[in-house]
């Protein structure tokens, strides 16, 4: 009898250990003779790592107080860690989606991100905090891609600047951070929380990329100022001026980022 040849979903279930042990030692002998296939694998088991360290936090939160007080404990108990479980099988069909962009040249015109506004901690979180959240996971859905991290070049500036302007409703400007030693490469318009969200990405000489996240906030005195915020292996640096939030999120030390973060206020906000 012979194989069956090895498809796209065999290579999925091969990244989410899904395979039987026989089926999973045929695809490391293909991934022997495909390095670059070895390659896109590795990556994504890279970002399977880091939104696993992002939201490894939501899983381990304990049931709220209100909840225990309830007769009905055990029932809510189990709800809870259900919606957890929500949010983990989003992020494995986010995952295989993403696998499935890469075979066709890319995602959707609007790519769909995982929303955060429902992990435990929300009741508690400020404006800020759940800003820097969706920041954060939008930096480590989009800024691994190797491909296509950008709908729009910065070749094409004019025309990203005028296309986000117009879906967010304010004249957006992404800055320059040429000085910091950062590029711009483009960006792309995310679904937020409550309207279209601009997202613009950067990199530097070495390949560490950065993004900037900028939506429509409610103002929240207490995050009008700067904050910092560590959501899993990403550092986000945050503040609300005006009715619009800004978020500066990357994989790098929380000095790097202030310094960043700082330029980045200094031209939206000029003295």
């Amino acid at each position: 009898m012979s194989r069956p040849p090895i498809s796209e979903t065999d290579l999925q279930a091969y990244v989410d250990d899904r395979l039987t042990p026989s089926r999973r030692a045929e695809i490391d002998a293909y991934l022997a003779m495909h390095p670059a296939e070895a390659a896109r694998l590795a990556e994504y088991r890279r970002q399977n790592e880091q939104l696993r360290a992002l939201l490894k936090p939501a899983l381990n939160e304990p049931i709220p107080t209100q909840l225990r007080r309830s007769p009905r404990t055990s029932l809510h108990g189990l709800r809870w860690r259900a919606a957890a479980m929500v949010i983990w099988i989003g992020l494995g069909g986010l995952l295989g989606t993403m696998l499935g962009w890469e075979l066709r040249g890319g995602p959707p015109m609007v790519a769909q991100i995982p929303q955060m506004t429902e992990t435990p901690d929300t009741p508690r979180a400020t404006v800020g905090q759940r800003l820097a959240r969706r920041a954060a996971v939008a930096h480590a859905v989009y800024s691994p891609d190797t491909r296509r991290p950008v709908e729009i070049g910065a070749d094409q500036e004019a025309q990203l600047v005028s296309w986000l302007s117009k879906r967010l409703g304010v004249k957006l400007k992404p800055p320059s951070l040429q000085a910091q030693g950062y590029e711009l490469i483009g960006g792309r318009l995310l679904p937020g929380a409550k309207g279209p969200v601009a997202q613009f990405m950067y990199h530097d000489t070495k390949g560490q990329r950065l993004t900037l996240y900028v939506s429509s906030e409610r103002q929240d005195k207490q995050d009008t100022a700067f904050h910092f915020a560590e959501e899993g292996p990403i550092g986000v640096f945050y503040w609300i001026d005006n009715g619009m939030g800004y978020a500066i999120s990357a994989g790098t030390n929380r000095n790097e980022l202030a310094r960043v973060a700082l330029a980045v206020y200094n031209q939206i906000s000029p003295q």
